[in-house]
C-alpha cells in the first residue's frame, strides 16, 4: 500500500477547515506530496485527502493548483535559507569557513535516504515555461542564491567573488543533479566538499581547515 493511501483521510470525515488552520494542513500536505512525487503527478483531490479537509477548504486559501505550488515553493525557500545561514553561522568570523560548512551540511542532507534534491530544480523540469508563476519562483530562489555567494566570496577576500560564485552554484548544482542520478549519499556528493575546498582556497589564497568543518557539521 503507498504512503499516500496509508495516511489518507477518508472522504466522509473531511471538514470545511477554514482560516489558517486549513492552510498549514494544506501546505504541509502539498509540501510532502508534491516533493516526493512531483508536481504534475498529484492533483488537487490528493492535496485534499492528505491535509484531511475538503476541497471548499482548498479553494478559500488558493484560487488554483499553480497558487498552490507557488505557496509550497515559498515555504521551501524560506526553509533552505534558513538552512544555509545556519551552516554560515557556525562560524560567524570567517566567510571561507561558512562557503566550505555549507558544503559539507549539504553533502549530510544530500545522503539521506529519502532524499529527492533540489524541489526547485524538480519543478523547472516539470514546467517548461519560463513564464510560468513556479518557475518565477524557481529563478527567485536561484537568485537569492547566487547574490548570497557573491557576498559571502567578497567577505571571504576572493580575488574575483563573481567567479567563485558561479562555480560553487554550479557544485550545488551538481549535487542536486548526483543525489537523483546517482542516489543519495554516492561519491559524486561526498566529493562536493572536497571540490568546495579546492576552490575557494584557489580564490581566497588561504587554507581552509576542511577537517574542522567536517567534526563541526
Amino acid at each position: 500500500m503507498s504512503k499516500r493511501s496509508d495516511t489518507a483521510t477518508p472522504a466522509a470525515t473531511r471538514t470545511q477547515t477554514a482560516g489558517p488552520r486549513a492552510q498549514e494542513q494544506l501546505l504541509r500536505a502539498a509540501d510532502e506530496l508534491f516533493y516526493q512525487e512531483g508536481v504534475r503527478a498529484v492533483g488537487v483531490d490528493a492535496v485534499v485527502e492528505r491535509a484531511g479537509v475538503n476541497k471548499m477548504s482548498l479553494y478559500r486559501q488558493f484560487s488554483s493548483k499553480d497558487d498552490l505550488v507557488v505557496a509550497y515553493l515559498k515555504r521551501c525557500d524560506v526553509r533552505f535559507f534558513e538552512r544555509f545561514e545556519a551552516s554560515a553561522a557556525k562560524h560567524p568570523d570567517d566567510a571561507a569557513r561558512q562557503l566550505l560548512q555549507c558544503f559539507v551540511d549539504l553533502a549530510k542532507r544530500a545522503s539521506a535516504p529519502d532524499y529527492r534534491g533540489c524541489p526547485f530544480v524538480n519543478v523547472a523540469a516539470e514546467f517548461p515555461d519560463v513564464a510560468h508563476p513556479a518557475r518565477r519562483s524557481v529563478v527567485d530562489n536561484k537568485t537569492r542564491l547566487i547574490a548570497r555567494l557573491n557576498e559571502m566570496a567578497r567577505a571571504a577576500n576572493a580575488s574575483d567573488p563573481a567567479a567563485l560564485a558561479d562555480e560553487l552554484a554550479l557544485l550545488v548544482e551538481g549535487v542536486y543533479a548526483a543525489s537523483q542520478t546517482y542516489g543519495p549519499g554516492c561519491g559524486p556528493i561526498l566529493a562536493a566538499p572536497r571540490m568546495a575546498k579546492l576552490l575557494i582556497e584557489a580564490a581566497c589564497g588561504k587554507t581552509v581547515d576542511f577537517k574542522a568543518q567536517s567534526q563541526e557539521s
